[in-house]
């Protein structure tokens, strides 16, 4: 009887002890991020200022202190306001860069991160055309783009594998007709394998 009170409290401690925490961002391991963001402030497509978004899906790898590479694609839609209608604007982009580890709690649950990118692509205005609606020619249609992109990005792991993320970002890109600074906020969901 003595035993099994002795089995039974140790069961007890071993569960009520807590678990111990995950083992995050260490090197080597490997994920999946998607994102969706908001480019240049957020509008809605009837008010005629221009509504944006972006969706990008990226792999990464952990290195040293929990700092990481991650290789990306992207695809931005942007529409400029004409007239009585819009411009759209679509870039199909490709990057790579270097995340540094800024800040994380002491349980590895939220971390802050900042990176730089390299970024190169494809612009394409009016869908290739260079003819608006109203008989006006575009000086360009399209274009390929290169740049960089600063990232600061807040993550919180909601599981061992499974984190969310609030981003801000900014990318200068040259060689295309949107101007060359644009700022991109959104929210992306990552699975580390």
């Amino acid at each position: 009887m003595m035993k099994c009170r002795l089995l039974l409290l140790t069961l007890l401690l071993a569960v009520t002890a807590g678990r111990a925490t995950a083992q995050r961002c260490l090197p080597g391991m490997k994920g999946v991020r998607i994102s969706a963001d908001l480019v240049d402030g957020f509008r809605l497509p009837a008010d005629g200022n221009g509504a944006g978004y972006a969706f990008s899906l990226a792999f990464f790898n952990y290195v040293k202190g929990g700092d990481k590479w991650e290789y990306g694609v992207e695809y931005m839609m942007k529409d400029y306001p004409y007239r009585k209608g819009g411009v759209p604007l679509e870039q199909y982009t490709a990057g790579a860069g270097y995340f540094l580890n800024l800040l994380s709690s002491p349980g590895k649950v939220f971390f802050l991160n900042a990176g730089l990118s390299g970024v190169i692509g494809y612009e394409e205005v009016n869908g290739g055309r260079r003819t608006l609606y109203d008989g006006a020619t575009l000086p360009q249609c399209g274009a390929f783009v290169y740049g960089c992109s600063a990232t600061l990005e807040a993550e919180v792991f909601i599981t061992d594998n499974i984190a969310a993320a609030a981003r801000l970002r900014g990318r200068a890109l040259w060689g295309g007709a949107s101007g060359v600074f644009h700022c991109l906020y959104g929210v992306s969901l990552k699975y580390v394998f």
